[in-house]
């Protein structure tokens, strides 16, 4: 009889598990690279009182998870979907009361000298609940109650998120929509949502006046251009002048409010920076910890920015070469281990080496996609396009925070970025995508 831990491993993509491995690789080079200081190499791997050392620890101990994922039946993950997902939940609760401060962030609980981020974690649970979800037998994604519903799944753990000031997580979540679009969201709702970004960006960078003038403007346009299909069709109009109404109102009043009553001033000042353009505030308003704060922010934000690219700069064609450069080496980038450390890789190894890790990215994601679309069941689809779109989301933030083209909201590089919660949420997403890859042939439900 064949061993049944033989007959589990069938289907295994290697190939995947193998880049993983170099990725992670590569992030404790980078991380020994950009924290090494002149112990014995040995000794430092050994001790655990080195970044360097705690990854490989971390490693290990995911290297430990991710087998027993690998030997795990795939029907463990549908079974246990929901339960999951309260976990997490209650998990994220659990922050409010025992949370530790670090950094301006609340989301953190830290115990027996760990440190656990229910917010980074709780994205395997909610991946798992919408596949759950999803693959619901006769389930009619097209209703706006089942839309409501998995937007719920979502959004919960979200908001939960930014009351812990985790917005650069919060905004992670958003990405699992493009699943909801795999499996039949409505093409309008992202339109809708990407209309609202638009407006957004165009609210902090045109005078409120000016804008609902220009936005009137348009609105007459598209009723001049559609005159004809108005008179045969009067609901068009209607449809016309509600999307009007709806658009002022958002930029007038909403956008606004959101602004000055939700967001923290530092938030906002992020999002101005981002377009180019400073905040204006009356400090009058403000408590000294705020305006201290977004001077603190401010400050940050720009010198981080302006170190990291010039550390990728400096990194040339071929790069410095390994621990020799002088940007990341002598920590004039904060943060280099964690959100900033891809400038090790471009001033390390230039843009060659650059190139090198956005191919690896790449080669996951189109691997990730393909195994996406050779499923039968829908519940390991619709994974499967989570962990895509998790994956892009932090690669893209990421990277475009280290040279400057997106607000710098602290979200770790996969795989490579120290931490060991994240390093462990996104070995446990890519190893269940690649066990549910093997049982390809089951329709899990």
């Amino acid at each position: 009889m064949k061993n049944n831990s033989f007959e589990m491993s069938k289907g295994i993509d290697w190939t995947l598990i193998g880049v993983y491995v170099l990725l992670v690789v590569t992030g404790i080079a980078s991380i020994f690279a950009t924290t090494y200081r002149d112990e014995a190499i040995v000794n430092g791997f050994l001790s655990l009182n080195t970044d360097y050392s705690r990854q490989l620890l971390y490693f290990i101990i995911c290297i430990v998870i991710g087998s027993v994922i690998l030997l795990t039946d795939s029907k463990f993950y549908t079974a246990t979907a929901n339960i999951l997902y309260v976990v997490g939940v209650v998990l994220l609760l659990l922050v409010f009361p025992f949370h530790t401060d670090i950094k301006g962030t609340q989301s953190i609980i830290r115990f027996s000298g760990f440190q656990l981020q229910p917010a980074e974690l709780c994205k395997i649970f909610v991946n798992l609940a919408l596949a759950k979800y999803l693959s619901t037998p006769d389930l009619n994604f097209k209703r706006v109650k089942s839309q409501l519903i998995a937007s719920a799944l979502v959004l919960i753990p979200a908001v939960m998120a930014i009351l812990q000031s985790e917005t650069g997580l919060a905004l992670v979540y958003f990405s699992f929509f493009l699943v909801m679009y795999r499996e039949g969201l409505p093409s309008p709702i992202l339109v809708i949502g990407f209309s609202l970004v638009i407006l957004i960006v165009l609210t902090l960078l045109i005078e409120q006046n000016l804008l609902a003038v220009i936005l009137t403007l348009l609105a007459a346009g598209v009723i001049y251009e559609l005159r004809r299909k108005i008179k045969r069709k009067r609901s068009i109009l209607f449809f016309i002048i509600g999307i009007w109404v709806l658009s002022v109102g958002v930029q007038r009043f909403a956008i606004p409010y959101f602004f000055n009553s939700v967001l923290k001033p530092y938030q906002v000042q992020r999002i101005y920076a981002t377009v180019g353009k400073d905040l204006e505030v009356d400090e009058s308003k403000l408590t000294e910890q705020d305006i201290k704060k977004m001077a603190d922010k401010k400050k940050a934000g720009n010198y981080n920015v302006k170190q990291s690219t010039i550390a990728i700069g400096s990194g040339g064609f071929w790069g410095k070469g390994l621990m020799k450069g002088t940007q990341t080496r002598y920590d004039f980038v904060p943060e280099q281990r964690t959100d900033f450390i891809f400038c090790t890789i471009g001033e390390g190894f230039g843009f060659l080496g650059s190139i090198y890790l956005l191919g690896l990215y790449l080669f996951v994601l189109f691997r990730i996609v393909n195994i996406a679309e050779r499923q039968r069941s829908t519940f390991s689809r619709a994974y499967a396009y989570g962990v895509a779109s998790v994956l892009f989301f932090h690669i893209f933030i990421n990277i475009g925070m280290t040279i400057g083209i997106v607000p710098v909201i602290g979200i770790p590089l996969p795989f490579l970025s120290f931490g060991g919660t994240a390093l462990v949420t996104f070995t446990v997403l890519l190893f269940v995508l690649i066990r549910l890859d093997a049982d390809r042939q089951m329709i899990l439900r």
